[in-house]
């Protein structure tokens, strides 16, 4: 139901935005130049309007009565490519997207939290939002297992929620 309600606030906004929002929960921008400079960790622009506008919205969908006691975290994940202009060796690739992308994810999520929309689910945020840089570890793979660069370069918001809690209470509830 999350995602059902997740798809219809958010769904005429995900072209525009160059969005998509997966079955698992998982909202994802996918234009890394509209987001940030090409090795920056300072949001663009046009990327705080897009925040802007979404971040409230989706906080008052996953903090709703129904979905806020099953939210278990929200995490925002900074992912790059492989690549890295100058890097010696894949490792130094791998370092040097890194710390790029946690400084994003850190960016990021300061200009959430500042932002006087959230003011009042601010505690909240703060239990249940993480920033995750996860460097090149999640690469996008095209259907010959070639790495896509630039839908590698993007800015995820997952929510992990607490449904094997759930299912398990329902089978105890069933078996006694």
């Amino acid at each position: 139901q999350l995602y059902e309600d997740l798809l219809n606030e958010f769904g005429p906004d995900l072209p525009r935005w160059g969005a998509e929002i997966k079955p698992d929960l998982t909202f994802r921008f996918n234009k890394t130049d509209l987001m940030f400079a090409k090795g920056e960790s300072f949001l663009n622009e046009d990327f705080k309007t897009i925040l802007a506008d979404f971040f409230p919205r989706y906080v008052s969908i996953i903090t709703a009565p129904k979905y806020r006691d099953d939210i278990l975290e929200v995490r925002i994940e900074g992912h790059t490519s492989s690549a890295w202009l100058g890097a010696e060796t894949e490792a130094d690739a791998y370092i040097f997207n890194m710390t790029l992308s946690q400084a994003r994810t850190r960016t990021t999520l300061a200009y959430l939290l500042n932002l006087s929309e959230v003011e009042q689910d601010r505690i909240w945020l703060r239990k249940y939002l993480t920033a995750n840089g996860l460097s090149s570890a999640k690469v996008i793979v095209d259907e010959d297992g070639n790495e896509d660069p630039e839908r590698s370069r993007r800015v995820e918001f997952k929510v992990r929620t607490d449904a094997e809690g759930k299912i398990a209470t329902i089978l105890e509830d069933t078996q006694l």
